[in-house]
């Protein structure tokens, strides 16, 4: 706990109303969508970067744990205080500051949601690109914290390629400005570590976004399947043939099933896949783009191919791909995301052995992912309650960690490692790689404050 002679100097710097250190508050605070849990000693809600600094200063010197925190949705564990602390919780700095159509960027807050900057660029015919499937409730400083991506991330990107600048707060209370309006600065880009590190070497305090002008015209297509294998090969044969959708996800038989169920929204029940596929920019050459992408589906055993017809068609047809995580929670209250990413030829390979996995362990699966970078979310459906269950789920998810390691991918794709996977790091990295992250992390933060016990796991020392 902190000394009460420490909470009076934060209390002194964010005011009575902005720190909250009762239990009640606490345990509300334990735990983001995660399965991780472990209380802070107090939250804090910061109206203004210095009030952030001061207190990261009081942190330093007092070698306290300090946690940035935006709406929690974080699915690995990276801002559970799991060594207690403080949780700076950003939701009162939550201002766009500006929108800059001239120069195409945006200065936002970090605790801005996603959707909020969407719906504020829109009138003026621009749209920040990265759109994770949380955006109605993550914010851009979690977005930058984890390097998320969503479902126009094969064409766009993920978060890192539309940050310009950042505003930061070290673990020693310095205020600095990496980048810029420009695209391009002199010197070491020091904004590259910064974002995807789950906030352990500093503080995100606003960003300066890159923004982009509307498309002139989006196609949007569900390519139905009675075989997830075609629906795979169809996404590597668009992917081949050198087009690039703005989107190109993937959704199997328990997930498409579950989501008609609870919202009616049109999708075949009797299907095994589908994929949902968007085509965006001018409106020449688009019909023909169109046309190709049909005729490579049907080639590969497509049984059905719709095209949207109205922005109401096409608002139908997103929604059972962003609602598929929350309906998931009807059939039972807790999911696992694996999160792995691996090469587009080996999706089929891999979601195989994901169903193999699930049916050792005799657990519900559902898979929905972003086909065209190769990045999986397979579904685990569990009671937390149940503990036979809950550690049946963590040697699956595991196990598949494993699995996309095998083939050539990796362990996270957009999730980040947090808690969750700090030892599968292990499985990708020697000791002497880890070694290196860490020296990183000691440059950025000596004391090891900042979100402290994320992502490295125990590092094994040969005393031989």
């Amino acid at each position: 706990m902190i000394e009460k002679k420490i909470l009076k100097r934060i209390i002194k710097i964010f005011g009575n109303d902005n720190v909250l250190t009762s239990e009640k508050d606490r345990i509300l605070y334990q735990y983001d969508a995660s399965l991780d849990r472990a209380l802070p000693d107090a939250i804090v809600f910061p109206e203004n970067v210095q009030q952030i600094s001061e207190l990261a200063k009081l942190c330093h010197t007092e070698n306290i744990p300090l946690i940035a925190r935006g709406s929690g949705s974080n699915l690995s564990g990276g801002t559970v205080a799991v060594w207690g602390g403080i949780i700076l919780q950003f939701s009162k700095m939550n201002k766009i500051l500006e929108i800059d159509i001239k120069n195409h960027c945006a200065v936002v807050q970090a605790g801005v949601y996603n959707l909020d900057l969407q719906s504020a660029l829109e009138p003026y015919g621009f749209y920040f690109a990265p759109d994770p499937a949380s955006q109605r409730i993550s914010t851009i400083g979690g977005n930058v914290a984890e390097n998320a991506g969503g479902p126009h991330c094969i064409k766009y990107g993920v978060t890192s390629n539309h940050i310009l600048g950042l505003e930061i707060v070290t673990a020693a209370g310095e205020i600095l400005w990496l980048g810029g309006k420009a695209e391009e600065t002199v010197g070491y880009d020091l904004m590259g570590p910064i974002i995807g590190s789950e906030g352990t070497l500093g503080i995100v305090t606003k960003t300066i976004v890159k923004i982009l002008p509307l498309p002139e015209t989006m196609k949007t297509m569900l390519a139905i399947f009675n075989n997830m294998n075609q629906a795979a090969q169809a996404v590597t044969d668009i992917i081949s043939r050198g087009i690039i959708p703005a989107t190109l996800e993937m959704m199997d038989k328990p997930i498409i099933e579950t989501v008609e169920k609870i919202h009616h929204l049109g999708y075949p029940r009797d299907a095994e896949a589908v994929l949902l596929l968007e085509l965006d920019g001018p409106a020449a050459g688009m019909e023909n783009q169109e046309n190709e992408i049909i005729q490579i589906c049907k080639k590969s055993g497509a049984r059905e191919i719709e095209t949207a017809k109205t922005e109401e068609q096409r608002d139908t047809l997103w929604q059972g791909r962003r609602l598929s995580f929350g309906s998931l929670t009807m059939l039972k209250p807790n999911i696992m995301i694996a999160d792995g990413t691996v090469p587009r030829s080996k999706v089929p390979e891999v979601l195989e052995t994901v169903m193999e996995i699930c049916r050792k362990y005799d657990l519900k699966v559902g898979n929905v992912f972003h086909a065209g970078d190769g990045n999986l979310h397979p579904f685990i459906v569990f009671d937390e309650r149940d503990t036979i269950e809950k550690e049946k789920v963590l040697k699956a998810n595991d196990e598949i960690l494993k699995a996309c390691i095998e083939v050539g991918g990796t362990i996270s794709g957009e999730h980040g490692i947090g808690l969750e996977k700090k030892a599968a790091m292990k499985l990708l990295f020697n000791n002497e790689d880890l070694t290196a992250m860490q020296q990183i992390k000691n440059v950025f933060d000596s004391q090891g404050i900042l979100n402290p016990n994320k992502i490295f796991p125990v590092i094994e020392v040969d005393n031989s």
